[in-house]
């Protein structure tokens, strides 16, 4: 089978890394099969985005898994006693949700067996991130040996490869492979604590990473705040 017919997983999450992701999968040929998990996140407008992005860039299929992490908590993002911080601190974030990517790669190597993809893309980054461990190198090159050992396919002989085409690309960079791809990036929503409508904080680390990537990338900022 070519790459031309290959079918690839993508999560999407709904921000601008995801979207550029699942543009990048697009032009390398995939059939993109986008997958979003409706986690009980707080920034529930990311899912509406993510429906949004992947019919803009023609997804094969938009699958939305719902997974209720609130009921372990641990984090900014799914337990709101715990406030979303305003200011950049040290070391891993409140935001951090406990075993995240893991959890969303299990799922997108579950869809990938039955789909019979061998390919799944994730749009994390390691350059212009905020410090969580499964953003980085080690950890996507681990799972990809993790897909291949613990699933009928890669026993059989069809591993997986798990692509992170964004890993080592600045924010700005990676807004700028997006516009030349033709990703419409006011359709996505990065902010942690976006109101229901989509709009903006402006204050948490997601808002001001995607806006300094705007900044340096001297492209308009799209986003809408309230």
């Amino acid at each position: 089978m070519t790459e031309a017919t290959n079918k690839a997983v993508v999560l999407t999450s709904g921000g601008l890394d995801s979207a550029t992701c699942l543009a990048m999968a697009k032009t390398r040929g995939y059939r993109a099969y986008a997958l979003s998990v409706d986690y009980g996140q707080r920034h529930r407008a990311e899912l509406r985005a993510a429906q949004r992005v992947a019919a803009a860039l023609g997804a094969a299929a938009h699958k939305v898994v719902h997974l209720e992490l609130t009921a372990i908590g641990g984090s900014a993002l799914t337990d709101p006693q715990i406030s979303v911080p305003a200011e950049a601190g040290e070391g891993i974030p409140v935001t951090y949700v406990p075993a995240r990517n893991t959890i969303l790669l299990g799922l997108a190597l579950a869809w990938a067996e039955v789909i019979e993809a061998s390919d799944i893309f994730i749009g994390v980054n390691a350059v212009d991130y905020s410090g969580y461990p499964d953003c980085r190198p080690a950890f996507i090159a681990a799972f990809e040996q993790v897909a291949s050992l613990g699933t009928r396919a890669g026993i059989e002989g069809r591993p997986f490869r798990i692509h992170a085409p964004l890993i080592k690309l600045s924010k700005a960079a990676i807004i700028h492979e997006g516009m030349r791809l033709g990703v419409d990036f006011s359709l996505t929503v990065s902010c942690y604590q976006a109101d229901e409508a989509g709009r903006a904080c402006r204050r948490c680390d997601a808002c001001r990473l995607r806006r300094w990537g705007f900044e340096a990338a001297g492209i308009a900022d799209p986003t809408r705040y309230r």
